[in-house]
């Protein structure tokens, strides 16, 4: 059987790569071929480079009314086409068709919100020392931009920075993940069928390390925002100290969840079992490390058990499928290896911690107890389905070993009292802290981490900021 193309975009047009290379693109719960990717050359990488630069002339230009309109019909366009992106995302990536179709939700949304947000890139007037003096800065877009996506969440990480970069007045050129590309596509066309002219948008797919170093190396883009790994942002921030490129760096985390003796125990296991198994626990925000007040601890950690064995793991295409797939073989593997370490530590296997036999890449729920801070899957991102469980016995000290690790992207704190509140949300060492939930991130809120979960924001007004430079303008009456 033939499989689809999954195109490049490049000055307005869908079109295969200039040498034809491509590589197959894995529906990860069936292991089936369902695409082929095709991949940019150096001749359409410069085709990028060159729109790109050649659009922003006229894009910067355009009224804060006009970028609105085009974003208003974008976000329209992608809610039209949900249930058509959620399956695409959903075979390339493997999540539920439930929570595809709420990743797309949430681009439509950050469009929307970008929409608006074009409007108000509001400059100021500063009181000068002179009567015959005005002093104002003027808030504008920092030129072309390169956006880098990972495939955990393929649409609402495109969306972000193409709903951003064009709100500001940028142009911009995205890579998405070669895991699933086909749906940054089929999000990009809601940008340009919405009448974005040619060159704004630009999609290239290829090998990551060869297209980033490229890209980056030129000096026409001026900015770059990378949702990815710490290693990866690290490289690329590299690459882009040499021509000193602003950047946006969104990069992985490890987060502690500090459940208290007086805790709503109900609310918070309900609600950590649902985030902690959400995309098979691959999000860069799941709850991984969970310390638990002693005098609830095995309540606590039992109550965890049942509502995850209720947990359906399958075809996220399949009705009544909670959990699907890793994304890859070498990330289930990768998985299995971190476990067998924790066990082999002396944590207590107390649910799950098995591959699943047969088609695709299914990892059990899995829940550890007693780990000890010596295991890797303490120290190291697990991106999987397991959660790791430690008892505490003081404020002090749980604080100390949340904030442990170099990463400080997500947080979570439950409890009642509202001093307890307050202090953990002050002491945690994180970008984004939830307390007695775990939704931190909507469209409207800033989003980022700190240390080395990166830095700068996503969403929100600091979103917007990210690609705007500011011009100071002095002015002497003569």
């Amino acid at each position: 059987m033939s499989v689809p193309l999954v195109p490049l975009l490049i000055d307005g047009d869908y079109c295969a790569g200039s040498t034809g290379v491509t590589v197959p693109v894995v529906n990860p719960a069936t292991e089936e071929v369902i695409a082929d990717l095709a991949h940019a050359s150096v001749t359409d990488l410069d085709r990028a480079l060159a729109a790109s630069a050649r659009a922003f002339v006229d894009w910067r230009e355009t009224t804060a009314a006009h970028r609105n309109a085009i974003l208003v019909k974008a976000a329209y366009l992608i809610r039209e086409r949900t249930e058509e992106i959620a399956e695409i995302l959903t075979a390339e990536n493997g999540k539920s068709l439930t929570e595809a179709r709420g990743e797309v939700g949430f681009c439509a949304d950050a469009t929307d919100w970008y929409a608006e947000e074009a409007k108000r890139a509001y400059g100021r007037v500063i009181p000068a020392r002179a009567s015959d003096v005005r002093q104002i800065t003027l808030r504008e877009p920092v030129g072309v931009a390169l956006g880098f996506a990972a495939w955990n969440f393929p649409a609402g990480n495109v969306a972000l920075k193409m709903a951003a970069a064009l709100a500001a007045g940028c142009t911009i050129i995205v890579k998405p993940s070669d895991e699933t590309p086909a749906t940054a596509i089929a999000i990009g066309r809601c940008f340009t069928d919405a009448g974005l002219p040619a060159g704004a948008l630009n999609i290239v797919h290829g090998v990551p390390t060869e297209v980033s170093k490229y890209l980056i190396a030129s000096p026409i883009p001026k900015k770059v925002s990378l949702t990815g790994s710490t290693p990866v942002g690290k490289l690329l921030q590299r690459l882009a100290s040499e021509t000193m490129k602003r950047c946006t760096m969104e990069l992985g985390g490890h987060a502690p969840v500090l459940v208290f003796a007086d805790t709503d125990i109900p609310n918070a296991v309900a609600r950590l079992v649902s985030a902690k198994f959400r995309n098979a626990g691959q999000v860069c925000t799941s709850p991984t490390r969970f310390f638990i007040a002693r005098e609830v601890y095995e309540d606590f950690v039992a109550a965890f058990i049942t509502r995850a064995k209720q947990v359906r793991v399958g075809n996220g295409a399949e009705e009544g499928a909670q959990m699907g797939p890793m994304i890859t073989a070498r990330r289930r593997d990768t998985i299995d290896a971190l476990v067998k370490d924790a066990v082999a530590k002396g944590a207590d296997l107390r649910l799950g911690g098995h591959a699943i036999a047969g088609k695709g890449y299914f990892y059990a729920p899995t829940v550890l107890a007693d780990v000890p801070d010596n295991a890797r899957l303490m120290t190291e991102e697990p991106f999987g389905p397991i959660a790791a469980f430690t008892p505490f016995d003081s404020f002090d000290e749980v604080i100390g070993r949340a904030n442990a690790l170099p990463y400080g992207l997500a947080a979570y704190v439950f409890s009642q009292n509202p001093g307890t509140i307050a202090r953990a949300g002050s002491a945690l060492d994180a970008g984004v802290v939830g307390v007695n939930h775990t939704s931190v991130h909507e469209a409207e809120t800033p989003f980022g981490g700190v240390n080395e979960s990166g830095y700068g924001a996503e969403s929100g007004i600091e979103g917007l900021d990210a690609y705007l430079r500011t011009k100071m303008l002095t002015e002497k009456y003569l």
